[in-house]
């Protein structure tokens, strides 16, 4: 299994050249450009909502250590 992902991974020019030509084919000059932009958005999304998720936790994280350091102080 292992090995058959492997030899997909390595590729060579000449394949690289014949995988475009096709994409350039079959989607035409015209709508590489659009399929770039809706990749582009797409991941621009993913990154933005994992960037959004990564500061809740760090927002919570910190509500958690204030809440922690308040009830320290009030049993002092």
């Amino acid at each position: 299994m292992i090995h058959a992902v492997l030899l997909f991974l390595n590729m060579s020019g000449g394949e690289i050249f014949l995988i475009l030509f096709f994409v350039l084919m079959f989607f035409g000059s015209k709508g590489i450009p659009k399929i770039a932009r809706t990749m582009g958005r797409t991941i621009r999304q993913f990154k933005d909502a994992a960037n959004d998720v990564k500061q809740e936790i760090r927002d919570s994280a910190n509500d958690v250590s204030d809440n922690v350091d308040i009830n320290k102080h009030l049993e002092d």
